[in-house]
């Protein structure tokens, strides 16, 4: 980053062990112990007011102000401040990863990192890492998100603490000193984004700097062993996150947000004595109309605008530096800013404003000879943060090259095997440039700070090693037809994609499922392929398209078992969105998937080499089922063909969750305290069920009469099968959903249009036992009088009841969800349903066994898992399938209470809060 003349406002940002810089680097230190970057002065308190520091209330009437980032301080506490000001937090930045903002939103308790004022209005926070910032504060965050994965760019495999400020609980502890380093009134408090830890602003300093992970290492998908190549998708296509997220343009964001937050913070001024300004601080600028407002005194010096002018855009270089141009007419003003006609500065001449109608100033930088700009070296293993190095207007790119080198300890080294790197960090995106060898540095300072002054603040040069880089995204393509050849579904993608095969190759096939994989090896194409799947059908069926890291398995410790999270948006009254957030703050987000997008196998081929992982799947036991499914299909290409298989109840019935102790639902629990039980919960095994579906007539509704009968279809069961007035009931509740939607939101309502429905078939009669025929291992079983006929393999049925009971009988043998074997049970009609779910019955007990064949008289409802439907009559055969299942069964051990889990706990709900 530039630097002339050093600030008056002091700091230091070597001395940040955000940096760990030493060596050199250490040189740049200031003298002194002035608060890093900060520009405080005394003002009038008129409202309760909180030290940032220590988090104490500031008794009496002053306190102390940063004019630039609003840090508020005890007048005892100045010289304690170690927190850096906003201005010069993309110096401390130690490798640039851009922020993943969704949609603007209202968050409460939280405050801008930026400003550090709270978040009343519409505010952005990252999907990815715990920085919340105004709208119009957007553009003045730095890209110092966590690294989740390597891109070929400052890639390292010893991590450090990425700490963020602020928005703990109030209940949050130190790990030092142990004692509250949260606050709900201020920005305080620092916590580490990977392990988890918190300090104090005081205290973490004198943390390790090295990061472990914490208590969830175990489960933590380590960033050094996830490759991404991601140029040219946005964050959250790298993250898979929905599009639905997104809202408008950027652009108009950024347009929208800075003009209308400057003018919430900045008033026009009803004071005759002050006027406001409009304030751009470059070319860019003026071109989008991102101006700031800025309200001065009617008689002001050049050096008190320019001053507040720096102020608003963050900057903290000298104001001697800097001059105001006018907007309309782009001329260098006089010394004194209200004087147009060179006017002495003692003369009281009129405002710079005409009455009402603000004018426009644009900062510019004065014209340098020489100035010292830092060059920071890519590969991070070298000693030091950056080298200082002073650049005249002869110097050029091949000049500083071997003026670093030297610096670096690489002298030896020909210069044409280094290339120096400009690299924008921007809050949504890292935007690098290679400097042409003979471009004059001099001039390229220029042109960065006519374009914009914020800009030069976020902008670095990188010293980098030339290579050849390879390029490989790794492209999921789901939606294509099944069954195919490799070298069919290739001739499908030139056909409606048009892909170059000299860049494009298919590497996966899953022909069961009808998806590709596409391996890449250029950013442009990808993008192409990408963008251009959206609006692709195959027969009528929209294609979908996931970008997908690659996980180097040669690189996970021995003694981690990634966990790999599967959500569904759409269950448990849409508290879905809300685990999707927290779980990519407790882990790294490449290791959680939303099955909207793509559905499960998008995550499996992700894990697919992985030596030994965990399944965490996050919705109702048809969520299960479809990922139940995906596993057994996909299970031979995994090289953890059996990974245990966890569940977050979000469903209405869940009643696989409650046979596994996970509960009736999820009801806002700690995200954190969930993955510690998964962590130690209990490996078991279940059965599951093939059920082959053969119609011998044609399906109702056929044209003209004729119509071929239906052809044998193949279902999975997990939980239970139904047939009669239990898919009868299930199939009513199905429609009315497809019906309105929209309302179909929780539990309470969900059961509650399940009660209705009954209520409805209460007086409906059905001779279910004259209608069927049931055959169990070889032999013919005679049915009583009954509605329903239930198939189940677990001990709960229609949100936890005990159909089967607990009755001994010296008939049938005590069922378990690993035995081999399914009860079958009969239901005499809506009253009975009604009675078991209360607890005052159980059903009928017909028979148990491993083999099952249904004869189907007529047209009968049915039911698999929750999913129902009409089934024409014909041959339906129940069968094992397959080896069991590894599922993971909650433990019953309380966990044990140590200090740093209790504050692990509470750091956790403020990441759970700021989920909701």
């Amino acid at each position: 980053m530039a630097e002339g003349t050093r600030s008056l406002r002091g700091g230091s940002p070597a001395s940040s062990p955000v940096l760990g810089g030493r060596g050199r680097a250490a040189l740049v230190a200031a003298a002194g112990s002035s608060p890093p970057g900060h520009g405080f002065r005394r003002v009038t308190l008129t409202k309760p007011t909180f030290c940032h520091y220590c988090t104490d209330f500031i008794w009496g009437l002053a306190g102390y102000q940063c004019e630039v980032c609003n840090f508020m301080s005890h007048e005892k506490c100045l010289k304690n401040v170690k927190i850096p000001c906003s201005c010069i937090a993309p110096s401390l930045v130690r490798v640039p990863v851009a922020h993943c903002f969704g949609p603007p939103g209202h968050y409460k308790r939280k405050f801008c990192t930026v400003c550090r004022k709270s978040l009343e209005s519409p505010a952005f926070r990252c999907e990815v890492c715990e920085l919340h910032v105004h709208t119009d504060c957007i553009l003045f965050a730095c890209s110092d998100c966590r690294q989740c994965h390597q891109d070929g760019h400052q890639d390292h495999d010893t991590y450090h603490h990425h700490w963020r400020e602020g928005n703990l609980s109030s209940s949050a502890r130190c790990e030092v000193c142990k004692k509250t380093c949260g606050s709900s009134e201020v920005l305080s408090g620092m916590r580490c984004e990977w392990c988890g830890i918190l300090a104090h602003a005081a205290c973490y300093i004198i943390v390790t700097p090295e990061c472990t992970f914490g208590r969830l290492r175990s489960m933590i998908l380590p960033p050094s062993c996830v490759q991404l190549f991601s140029r040219n998708f946005s964050k959250l296509h790298c993250f898979r996150i929905s599009e639905n997220l997104q809202t408008e343009s950027d652009e108009d964001d950024d347009v929208d947000g800075s003009t209308q937050g400057s003018a919430k913070d900045v008033q026009i001024s009803t004071d005759s004595s002050k006027q406001t300004l409009k304030i751009f601080d470059g070319n860019d600028a003026v071109k989008r109309n991102q101006f700031r407002l800025i309200s001065v005194p009617r008689i002001a010096k050049n050096e008190e605008v320019v001053e507040a002018a720096l102020r608003t855009y963050y900057i903290n270089d000298d104001q001697q530096e800097y001059e105001l141009q006018t907007f309309t007419q782009q001329a260098l003003l006089s010394d004194d800013v209200i004087n147009r006609n060179d006017a002495a500065e003692d003369s009281n001449l009129g405002s710079v404003f005409r009455e009402s109608v603000p004018e426009a100033w644009i900062i510019r930088a004065k014209p340098k000879d020489e100035e010292v700009i830092r060059i920071y070296p890519a590969w991070l293993k070298v000693g030091m943060a950056y080298v200082s190095l002073r650049v005249n207007k002869h110097s050029t790119t091949q000049t500083v090259i071997k003026e670093v080198l030297p610096l670096l300890g690489r002298q030896t080294e020909c210069l044409q095997n280094f290339k120096l790197v400009e690299v924008l960090m921007g809050s949504k995106q890292v935007q690098r440039m290679v400097l042409d060898n003979q471009e004059l540095i001099l001039n390229r300072l220029k042109d960065i700070r006519k374009t914009s002054i914020r800009q030069m603040n976020q902008t670095r040069f990188y010293i980098v090693e030339n290579s050849k880089s390879i390029v490989r995204v790794n492209l999921f393509v789901g939606g294509l037809p099944p069954q195919l050849t490799p070298e069919e579904y290739t001739n499908i993608l030139k056909d409606e994609l048009a892909i170059k095969t000299n860049v494009v190759s298919v590497s996966h096939v899953y022909q069961a499922q009808g998806a590709v994989v596409l391996e890449i090896s250029c950013f442009s194409e990808a993008e192409r392929i990408y963008m251009l799947v959206k609006d692709t059908t195959v027969n009528d069926k929209p294609l979908n398209a996931v970008v997908i890291p690659e996980v180097m398995a040669s690189k996970i410790p021995q003694n981690c078992c990634p966990l790999l999270v599967f959500v569904n948006p759409k269950s448990g009254g849409l508290k879905g969105r809300d685990l999707l957030y927290s779980f990519r703050k407790l882990l790294n987000p490449h290791q959680v998937f939303e099955l909207t997008n793509g559905g499960p196998l998008p995550g499996f081929h992700t894990f697919s080499k992985v030596p030994s992982f965990r399944v965490l799947v996050c919705g109702g036991d048809g969520t299960v089922g479809w990922v139940l499914g995906a596993l057994e299909e996909i299970r031979h290409k995994l090289v953890c063909s059996e990974p245990s298989v966890a569940i977050l109840p979000l469903g209405t019935g869940n009643d696989l969750g409650r046979v596994l102790r996970w509960g009736a639902g999820y009801s806002g629990e700690d995200p954190y305290s969930i993955l510690i039980s998964v962590d130690e919960a209990d490996d078991v095994l279940m059965d599951r069920w093939t059920i082959l579906l053969d119609a011998e007539e044609p399906a109702e509704g056929a044209e003209n009469g004729v119509a071929e009968p239906e052809p044998p279809k193949i279902v999975q069961m997990n939980n239970y099968c139904g047939l009669g007035i239990d898919a009868e009931l299930s199939l009513d509740f199905h429609h009315a959903r497809e019906e309105e939607p929209g309302k179909f939101n929780s539990r309470f309502h969900n059961k509650g249009v399940y009660v209705k429905v009954g209520l409805q078939k209460i007086s409906h009669t059905r001779n279910l036992h004259k209608d069927i025929k049931l055959q169990v291992d070889q032999h013919e079983v005679e049915l009583p009088t009954i509605e329903g006929l239930i198939f189940i393999n677990i001990p709960s049925w229609g949100s936890g009841a005990d159909l089967w009971g607990s009755e001994s009988d010296n008939r049938f043998e005590k069922p378990r969800i690993d035995d081999g074997l399914l009860e079958v049970v009969g239901v005499t009609g809506v009253v009975h349903m009604g009675q078991v779910q209360g607890g005052f019955r159980s059903g009928i007990r017909i028979a148990q066994g491993s083999y099952f064949r249904v004869t189907l008289l007529k047209p009968i409802p049915v039911q698999v898992d929750g999913e129902p439907w009409i089934q024409a009559p014909g041959q339906i055969i129940i069968s094992a399938a397959g080896p069991k299942v590894h599922m993971l069964k909650k433990s019953k051990q309380k966990q044990k209470k140590t200090g740093s889990l209790k504050e692990m706990r509470a750091d956790s709900m403020s990441v759970s809060e700021g989920g909701r």
